[in-house]
């Protein structure tokens, strides 16, 4: 926690009560123990409060469950990471306590469940241990019937206590999450809640309460990444999708599957991922934007499709979201290693366009412009996320959906001739009419997966494939031209420049500040538009001595991650080396700064 700015007499049994402009809670327990309805409660009690939020989590991979966390940061200033150290550590199990008390800062709160959790002496000097009997305590409040169930919305209530947290919107939340069960459900919950809410915590000598936040008066609405993309899809145009369950994408789908019939639309599970792939290539064909989406292995199994697609050159939207591999890797854990598949992956020359989101409020406008990137240049669009994003919670700033939301239904206006691969149209942009348009010549196109001349009929000329060819590439270097160039975070010169892309960009951003704080010449550039590449990037490399991508992917062969590798042949600059980690998890604040200095002064010694 920030320090404390004020202290004044509490009207309750502590001491006093400190005001404090952000905090750290990591809750650590079971995934069977709904650690993650106590994190997101937390986190949208945040959003509704004006605040600052973001969350990280981690559940296994199994279906038997095991050891999980959910760490939420609360701030009533800018939140650009979900914090290094904790401030509070609410720990439901022994394994609990000894796994993660090394993650909680010295002098913090441990609150543990004393009926499973015995502290060890020789960490009760650096630590303050806050004992409560949750499990028995939980039970005795709902009654025993459900055993203890409810215990984690007895440790919300223990939580909402600690830092004074409005009841009364806590009250809605957790009625909210149990909307349309037996009354019962919801009232046991509120009473486990109350019961946890005014029990007496002895060993506590003070609670906290949020400074009031910046954000006053701003209407925010909290989400993660997955329904944030899921929601910019619809406000699009988009009213077709079809896919097949993945974790970390499945999320996704299920919200398409549940709200896109409420705007005439509709989302389709498939047998498997080329199905899923091959009827949204078909729902483009017919005259609008569809979307489908998977993780690693299942971006795999449509590479074929997407080539497709690309020769056919059909508007469609793609969403990678990606985790841990190869093959069934860790998919519950996040990586960035599908840089390479998402822009090159498949046979052919098949040119796609690839755009990451930083954050959550970034998925919903990058969803609606990978949409109308699709349409203008009618081309596939792979909007590459990664689990970190999918999962964690923000608040941000309401859209405004009467300005964004759009129509993008087919428009089958008669026309008077048409080619759908006209070799002479500017920068090699074209665009179907859909299945059923009237055309006054009487001249119809086709569409094949071979390829084709200006009219969509296959040939084998060596001439036409390389002027198709050219067409293809020609029309995404337009796009390259019109991409707006990154700002840098930082001076526009320096020691050190950290490049990202998508969840990495709060971590770098925290990093920069607090190296800078430290009087360190360092700057950030984050790369939203990762192919093609906006223009004039080589210039801003220009104006630092290093250049380092930090990437959650491995160095591979040559010490470089995959971004790092496709900066370096583009731009053949040497100084542009990769910081890179494939541990599963999100880089923190401190590990950026650690490994960036470690490799300046690598290289100030002459062993790169």
């Amino acid at each position: 926690m920030s320090e404390s700015v004020v202290a004044t007499q509490s009207s309750g049994g502590h001491s006093k009560v400190s005001r404090v402009s952000e905090a750290v809670i990591r809750i650590a327990g079971n995934s069977q123990d709904g650690i993650q309805a106590i994190g997101g409660f937390l986190a949208r009690l945040a959003g509704r409060s004006e605040q600052e939020v973001m969350t990280f989590m981690t559940i296994p991979s199994t279906i038997s469950g095991g050891p999980s966390i959910f760490q939420v940061r609360i701030g009533s200033g800018e939140v650009l990471s979900a914090g290094d150290e904790a401030d509070v550590l609410l720990a439901f199990y022994q394994h609990s306590y000894e796994g993660h008390l090394s993650s909680l800062r010295k002098g913090g709160i441990v609150l543990y469940d004393s009926d499973h959790v015995q502290p060890k002496p020789e960490w009760q000097g650096e630590y303050r241990h806050v004992g409560v009997p949750i499990s028995s305590r939980t039970v005795e409040a709902i009654g025993g019937t459900a055993k203890d169930k409810g215990k984690n919305i007895f440790a919300l209530g223990l939580v909402a206590k600690m830092f004074d947290l409005n009841v009364g919107k806590l009250e809605k939340l957790v009625s909210e999450r149990f909307t349309g069960k037996d009354t019962s459900i919801t009232q046991n919950a509120l009473n486990a809640f109350h019961a946890g809410y005014s029990f007496q915590l002895d060993g506590l000598i003070e609670t906290f309460r949020f400074v009031e936040s910046q954000k006053r008066n701003n209407t925010q609405v909290v989400m993660n990444g997955n329904e944030a993309i899921g929601f910019g899809l619809i406000a699009a145009g988009v009213r077709f999708g079809a896919g097949y369950p993945i974790t970390p994408w499945s999320d996704i789908m299920e919200l398409l599957r549940r709200e896109l019939p409420k705007y005439g639309g509709s989302f389709i599970q498939c047998e498997d991922e080329i199905a899923s792939i091959s009827m949204a290539i078909g729902a483009s064909y017919a005259g609008g934007v569809a979307v489908t989406g998977s993780s690693g292995p299942g971006i795999s199994l449509k590479t074929e499709a997407l080539g497709w697609a690309i020769m056919a050159e059909m508007p469609l939207v793609v969403i990678d979201v990606q985790r841990g591999g190869p093959s069934t890797g860790m998919p519950t854990n996040v990586e960035q290693s599908d840089f390479n598949i998402a822009c090159f992956g498949g046979h052919g020359d098949a040119p796609r366009v690839v755009v990451a989101p930083a954050n959550v409020e970034d998925c919903f406008y990058t969803a609606i412009e990978a949409v109308n990137i699709a349409r203008k240049y009618s081309t596939p669009v792979i909007l590459l996320t990664d689990q970190a994003i999918a999962t964690r919670i923000e608040a941000f700033e309401q859209p405004d959906l009467q300005r964004l939301t759009q129509n993008i239904a087919p428009d089958f206006a008669p026309v008077a001739d048409h080619k759908p691969y006209d070799l002479a149209a500017p920068d090699g942009v074209t665009h179907h009419v859909p299945p059923g348009t009237r055309i006054a010549s009487g001249v119809y196109p086709i569409v094949t997966g071979l390829e084709h001349d200006e009219l969509g009929h296959p040939t084998g000329s060596p001439k036409m494939h390389q002027a198709m060819t050219d067409k293809r590439r020609k029309k995404l270097q337009a796009l390259g031209r019109e991409l707006p160039l990154p700002k840098v975070f930082g001076p526009s010169e320096g020691q050190v420049l950290l490049v990202g892309w998508g969840s990495t960009q709060g971590p770098i951003r925290e990093a920069v500040e607090k190296a800078r704080s430290q009087g360190e010449a360092m700057s950030a550039l984050h790369l939203k538009y990762l192919n093609p590449l906006p223009e004039g990037l080589e210039n801003i490399f220009a104006g630092f001595r290093h250049v380092f991508v930090v990437e959650m992917n491995d160095g591979g062969l040559y010490g470089h991650g995959q971004m790092a590798m496709l900066l370096r042949g583009r731009y053949c600059d040497p100084k542009i080396r990769g910081i890179n980690k494939v541990d599963g998890l999100t880089w923190k604040v401190r590990e950026i700064l650690e490994a960036t200095r470690a490799a300046v002064a690598k290289l100030g010694n002459g062993k790169a």
